[in-house]
């Protein structure tokens, strides 16, 4: 289909009703079974736009409970998708914020739907490998030096070659909750692969990122609820509340999360300082030994 295809949509008819780290939602009375999802200018072109609604087609069809995708539009220069709006919806993020003492039953809910995640057979003559994107992401980061591109490697290397399914963007804004029945969103990362790349994922936004009053901001949580998240999170992932051994493999796969980031997306001159200076920090501490 050429771009021109893609129908033209006026922005002016659509009211914002979400805005997330990956981009803003709106809302028409004239369509009210719909959702339109602009992405952020990084990723608002046909190709990523149209990755993340394939991806999303194709996870439905694994039995992953996800809302419907029913078009690619065209926004000026820009592109957006189309989707079931599914009515009475929180993100967990959002129930956290809404009423902060179920931040531990939302926590303990992700931990429950990541374990179903990772159980979950993916296709994987279609998805991408989890493990072979990290590699690849090592091999292309300019930051490490040679014995730490070879360590951290070599660390991937040991895990296992799972065909489970992997989000890619881990974390309770990525899942919303209505009638009892929750939903996986934003699915432009999806591939097969070890959890712990996920969990990675999770404890990066949780530990990591959670100082940064944007981040706060986006995920409508306070430090204090990101760090009791993370806690019922790992207790209830590991059935222990020691879970500081979980914690150090979570951090090592946080490094590798943000080593990651260039292959789902290429940053700006900015972003790019931004993720090596998190990069740098996280390999010496979790690959130092």
């Amino acid at each position: 289909m050429k771009q021109n295809d893609y129908p033209e949509v006026n922005l002016s008819a659509w009211s914002k009703v979400g805005e997330g780290g990956n981009g803003t939602t709106y809302e028409n009375p004239a369509y009210p079974d719909m959702l339109l999802k602009l992405n952020n200018a990084h990723s608002n072109q046909l190709e990523p736009v149209k990755q993340e609604f394939d991806r999303s087609v194709a996870v439905s069809r694994l039995g992953l409970p996800t809302p419907a995708m029913y078009q690619i539009v065209r926004v000026g220069d820009a592109y957006a998708s189309l989707s079931e709006r599914i009515r009475d919806k929180k993100s967990l993020s959002r129930i956290c914020h809404d009423e902060p003492q179920r931040t531990e039953e939302m926590a303990r809910l992700l931990a429950r739907l990541g374990r179903q995640l990772a159980d979950t057979p993916c296709d994987t003559s279609y998805f991408p490998n989890r493990k072979e994107q990290a590699l690849q992401a090592v091999d292309s980061a300019r930051i490490l030096n040679k014995k730490t591109r070879a360590k951290i490697r070599a660390y991937i290397e040991t895990l296992p070659d799972s065909t489970g399914c992997s989000h890619g963007d881990f974390q309770p804004g990525n899942v919303i909750l209505s009638g009892g029945q929750c939903y996986w969103i934003d699915l432009g990362r999806f591939a097969y692969g070890a959890p712990l790349f996920d969990i990675g994922h999770l404890y990066m936004v949780c530990q990591v990122y959670a100082p940064m009053k944007q981040v706060q901001d986006i995920f409508h949580m306070s430090l204090e609820q990101f760090h009791r998240f993370w806690d019922a999170f790992a207790t209830e992932y590991t059935g222990s509340e020691d879970h500081a051994r979980f914690d150090r493999l979570a951090g090592k796969h946080a490094a590798i999360d943000v080593l990651l980031r260039p292959i789902f997306q290429k940053p700006s001159f900015l972003e790019k300082i931004f993720l090596d200076i998190y990069a740098i920090k996280l390999v010496r501490q979790y690959f130092a030994d």
